[in-house]
């Protein structure tokens, strides 16, 4: 029950809803134990004694008990279901705030399937126990114990005879138990795993369909599903295995209870309504007893998906929001103090004391080979991730002391791959200042070089995207996402390749544009083309997480330095093809 106790929090809000249901439970169980009673009455009393005047009445009570069986049984399921949904609503939402709240390294390693996952079949299986298991453990409970105050009412040895299969239940019930929950663990794992392999096919279908590797990813899907197949079949083995044996014992006890019954209502000892009523009554221990496996695998279920939602629940948050100052404005004067940063332990450090100074207004281009560590450096500034040693400051003050969403909406990114989400263009524009006017977004998207198209589009700022963006060109999704960073109005602006995408032309137009935009805020442009950054103030040349150089344009030509070289790949192969254009 441990993981029931650490997911109190979510569930015992509503308890209310589960302490009526149970009230109503209460009803349900003792009106079932009645009907053999009344049965044993009838026969009794009635038939053998040929009282048959009191039918009606006998006939009377038993719909005014039906009726009002049925009436509790609608609020114990009503109020289960109210209970196991209010429930896992405040789980799921938790779960997904907790997503919001945990940091990129987090993400580096979990999968995307295996979230949905958790955050759908996981939570579901959590409720159908909150809903029926609890409420069908307790009626199993009161069914029993009911039903064995009422046989030890009848005839005490007949009742012994009954208990004497229990204790072999309970002991299968237990191994039961002890084997299913690791196979359901299994399942969980594995329907995330085949989540996971679904999500990312679908992500990746052009580059699937681009390089004809239809086959092959039919044949990985096959192989996740095959092993989904294979945890529920060892399950299934599970199954098979405990319920005839408890079956088995249940029909051993039958037999032996008509046997010992008819003996003693031979002998005198017990009347035949008694001993019908007792054939009744063992059903409603003998049944909820072999129900219990049920109610073991559903608990079993529910422990193992109880178990994944803690994992995302109780994963620490690494990057803390615990300011020590709240501030209205940031100038944007940002200072890296010798920065070291490793991502994971194993890995080797991402930037090796990096130290630079870039107060408001200047622009900082960042250029360098794949995982040299630029975009590492914008990363720590916004505190995606920690530094390992050294310190971050903005306007003089660690980056740590601000309120994380304080910090982030004074940061305005432009990503190498932006990603727009699938509603309008007006609300992607929008969205990270959705108090802006339409005058405003179309101010940005105006700057960002983006109008034009936009109102080529059917319905203009109001046309639905795909998702993803589909339905764009690359170029344009990123001059959109360029758009959205300036209507945010940052102190600090970060283009990671920002017009990676677009042709030269408009690549120009862009710049033109952006350089209005740049005016005294603190800009970041990391670049692997040198006209995206020729302009900057400074430029930090990055190898293996380290500065190798820095400078102006005009001063690392000069240096015959990494900058010359990647500056004479660069402008050599394009004087090549002009030249073999003009000879053409």
């Amino acid at each position: 029950m441990e993981v029931f106790k650490k997911l109190k929090q979510f569930y015992w809000p509503y308890r209310w809803y589960f302490i009526f249901s149970i009230i109503s439970l209460v009803f349900v169980a003792g009106i079932t134990v009645i009907y053999p009673i009344v049965l044993q009455i009838t026969i009794d009393d009635v038939v053998a004694q040929e009282r048959f005047y009191l039918v009606p009445y006998i006939a009377l009570i038993f719909v005014g008990l039906m009726i009002v069986k049925s009436i509790a049984t609608y609020f114990n399921q009503y109020l289960g279901d109210l209970f196991g949904i209010s429930s896992v609503y405040a789980v799921r939402d938790e779960m997904y705030k907790k997503l919001q709240r945990l940091s990129f390294k987090y993400y580096d390693n979990a999968k995307t399937g295996d979230l949905m996952s958790r955050l759908t079949a996981d939570v579901e299986g959590f409720r159908f126990f909150l809903s029926f298991g609890f409420s069908e453990l307790l009626r199993i409970f009161l069914l029993i114990t009911v039903s064995l105050g009422v046989m030890f009412f009848y005839s005490v040895p007949l009742a012994l005879v009954t208990m004497a299969a229990m204790p072999f239940l309970g002991i299968i019930v237990y191994k039961f138990d002890r084997r299913v929950h690791p196979a359901f663990r299994g399942i969980r794992k594995s329907f995330g795993r085949m989540n996971t392999r679904v999500q990312e096919n679908i992500s990746g279908m052009s580059t699937v369909k681009s390089l004809s590797r239809e086959d092959f990813e039919i044949d990985r899907f096959t192989d996740k599903g095959e092993n989904y197949r294979q945890h529920y079949l060892d399950t299934a083995k599970i199954w098979a295995r405990y319920f005839p044996l408890m079956e088995f014992i249940g029909n051993v006890c039958v037999v032996a209870l008509l046997a010992f019954g008819g003996y003693l209502v031979i002998q005198g000892d017990l009347s035949v309504g008694r001993l019908i009523a007792f054939f009744s009554l063992v059903w409603y221990i003998l049944g909820p007893l072999m129900n219990l496996g049920f109610v073991v695998n559903q608990f079993s279920q529910a422990k193992a998906s109880g178990e994944r939602l803690l994992e995302i629940l109780e994963s620490d948050l690494e990057i803390n929001d615990h300011p020590t100052e709240d501030v209205d404005h940031i100038e944007g004067h940002v200072t890296f103090a010798d920065v070291t940063l490793t991502y994971a332990e194993e890995d080797d450090q991402a930037l090796k004391n990096i130290s630079f100074d870039a107060p408001p207004g200047k622009v900082i281009g960042l250029i360098g080979g794949t995982g040299a560590g630029k975009t590492s450096i914008t990363q720590l500034i916004t505190r995606f991730y920690e530094p390992e040693e050294g310190q971050v400051l903005v306007d003089g003050k660690p980056v740590s002391d601000y309120p994380l969403a304080q910090l982030r909406k004074n940061i305005g990114f432009v990503l190498q791959e932006p990603f727009l989400f699938s509603t309008s263009i007006k609300d992607n524009i929008a969205y990270g200042n959705p108090e802006a006017t339409m005058d405003e977004i179309i101010d940005a998207a105006k700057r960002a070089q983006a109008h034009d198209f936009i109102m080529e589009m059917p319905k203009g700022y109001d046309t639905l995207l795909g998702e993803r963006g589909m339905g764009l060109s690359g170029g344009q999704k990123q001059r959109i996402s360029i758009a959205r960073a300036i209507l945010i109005n940052p102190s600090i602006l970060v283009l990671d390749d920002a017009t990676s995408a677009v042709d030269m032309q408009t690549e120009f137009k862009i710049q033109k544009a952006l350089k209005e935009v740049m005016e005294g805020r603190t800009t970041f442009i990391i670049a692997h083309r040198i006209s995206s950054l020729k302009h900057a103030d400074e430029i930090l040349v990055l190898e293996n997480g380290e500065i190798a150089e820095r400078g102006t344009h005009e001063f690392l030509l000069q240096n015959n330095g990494a900058y010359q070289r990647i500056y004479d790949i660069q402008y050599q192969d394009k004087e090549t093809v002009m030249a073999n254009q003009k000879h053409a």
